[in-house]
């Protein structure tokens, strides 16, 4: 009886044993998710290590080799929807002779009219950065998407879920379900040199994997596409060919390295005209590791404007922005880090973290590195002398705390609940979302009142809450929100912002 009593202990502590080691290697796991070990290297990159491999300065065949596995292509589907004016029916004056809904006439004196918006399928590009799925890729190619097949150079499809988006960056990052998938190892944008060969790899024109070259012809571009409430752009230019399709995809160096994400051309046909554009990867992994971590971007603000960068000599003057290197400041807002750091109106920053700044394309790049509370040592010059102060980067309400995800519905507040059906038929809708009462969120900054009902969003038709959220989940900057007071007669529309305004014009603070 005592041995079976020893053996019984041994045999719970054992257990508990192998239960907490496999329960904390899970809890690893998931801390540790759609990170890169800097001391491992994926199996793709074996070539590199290969005693034979080809070697020479314009040989690129050992990074399209480690590359190309690591490159995925990536379909769309966004599902049919119906779009209406929401038009009230008006009454036909003659419809009691033909028995009221059986009006043979009734089209003849207006109403809805609803029209359908056919199934639309498209397909990008993205990047594999780390061996359990994850995924990096252009916001753009995946925005407003009911469903993502992912697709690996070895011909193996998955399904894909979005794990967040950022429309300023024009990034986005998605994964899917697995284990020792081949991926890309970060390199370092900010060695980048002008006239040094790259490589763009990804999926253009639904073709397989394809691989171009070319070379880095400038640094630090802002071209005026990326959309949101303050967007980033300081593109790596280079004259690999990129097509549509090439979204998303890898642009590497010769060993292989991911230094940008390509995500843009600069043509007026929409094909390959000459240049393309790339997100750097220093930025990219800074925005990836918010977007796994936290569902957001953490964004940091030091608060000041700045004068656009291609001005000229007379506007310059007339805007009273004096000669100087760097970026010169036109207004320090009064509860930003700029201004408790001591730095004026007047000043120009000329390095942040000892990196030279001549444009605020470069600006943006440095400071969207870091995340409100990050301390930064940032130089500026006042009457030709140079200074450097410390300070601490503040998100876009002032605070150094995280901002955690928060979806368009949450964003628009409010109490709302689907309308029953006797109201919606009562008011000649096909349903809708009732507005029982407005709230503090964005709803409040429009004219609505209470009792409101929406029917539609940019003249998608809204019949319950769920066709809401769904209406919503990929919408940022402005949308427009249609529907009907019941018991009054005609229709409304609210314009709203849900992420909060902001200003899309260069020589806002990054």
């Amino acid at each position: 009886m005592k041995l079976k009593s020893i053996l019984l202990v041994v045999a719970i502590s054992a257990s508990t044993a192998v239960l907490s080691v496999w329960g904390y290697g899970k809890w690893m796991q998931h801390q540790y998710a759609g990170t890169q070990d800097p001391g491992k290297l994926p199996v793709n990159y074996a070539r590199f290590f290969d005693k034979n491999a080809p070697a020479g300065p314009v040989d690129f065949t050992s990074a399209a080799t480690s590359a190309t596995p690591a490159v995925v292509h990536i379909k769309t589907r966004t599902k049919a929807r119906q779009v209406t004016n929401n038009l009230p029916k008006r009454k036909n004056p003659f419809s009691d002779f033909f028995g009221g809904d059986d009006d043979p006439f009734s089209d003849f004196f207006g109403g809805p009219r609803v029209s359908t918006i056919p199934e639309q399928r498209a397909s990008g590009s993205g990047v594999l950065i780390s061996e359990d799925g994850y995924i990096v890729t252009n916001n753009h190619v995946v925005e407003g998407a009911d469903e993502l097949n992912i697709t690996l150079a070895n011909k193996k499809t998955y399904k894909a879920t979005v794990i967040g988006t950022d429309p300023n960056s024009d990034l986005a990052v998605i994964k899917i379900e697995g284990s020792h998938f081949p991926y890309l190892v970060y390199g370092n944008s900010d060695d980048a040199k002008l006239g040094q060969w790259v490589l763009a790899v990804g999926y253009p024109l639904n073709l397989d994997v394809t691989v171009t070259a070319g070379i880095i012809s400038a640094k630090s571009r802002a071209i005026g596409i990326n959309k949101g409430d303050t967007p980033i752009e300081s593109f790596i230019q280079t004259d690999a060919a990129v097509n549509p399709g090439n979204s998303g995809g890898a642009l590497i160096n010769t060993s292989g390295e991911l230094i940008g994400i390509n995500s843009a051309i600069a043509s007026p046909t929409g094909s390959y005209a000459g240049y393309s554009y790339a997100i750097p990867v220093n930025i990219v992994k800074k925005m990836v590791n918010d977007l796994i971590k936290f569902g957001a971007v953490q964004r940091g603000y030091i608060g000041i404007k700045y004068g656009p960068d291609n001005l000229s000599d007379e506007q310059r003057k007339l805007a009273g922005i004096k000669d100087g290197d760097g970026v010169y400041v036109t207004d320090v807002m009064p509860d930003g880090s700029a201004k408790a750091a001591g730095i004026l109106k007047g000043d120009f920053i000329t390095k942040i973290e000892g990196s030279p700044i001549e444009s605020g394309s470069q600006l943006q790049e440095q400071i969207a590195r870091y995340k409100p509370g990050d301390k930064i040592n940032v130089t500026y010059t006042r009457n030709g002398k140079e200074y450097t102060t410390p300070l601490v980067l503040k998100n876009k309400v002032g605070t150094t705390t995280v901002v955690k995800s928060e979806s368009a519905i949450d964003k628009l507040g409010g109490e709302l609940v689907t309308i029953d059906k006797a109201t919606a038929q009562k008011n000649n809708i096909a349903g809708g979302v009732l507005v029982k009462k407005v709230g503090t969120g964005a709803l409040k900054s429009t004219r609505m009142q209470d009792g409101f009902v929406i029917t539609d969003v940019n003249g998608q038709e809204i019949k319950s809450l769920d066709d809401l959220k769904n209406a919503l989940k990929n919408a940022s900057g402005q949308v427009r929100l249609g529907g009907v007071y019941p018991g009054y007669e005609g229709t409304y529309a609210y314009p709203l912002v849900l992420d909060g305004g902001g200003s899309d014009a260069p020589g806002d603070d990054q």
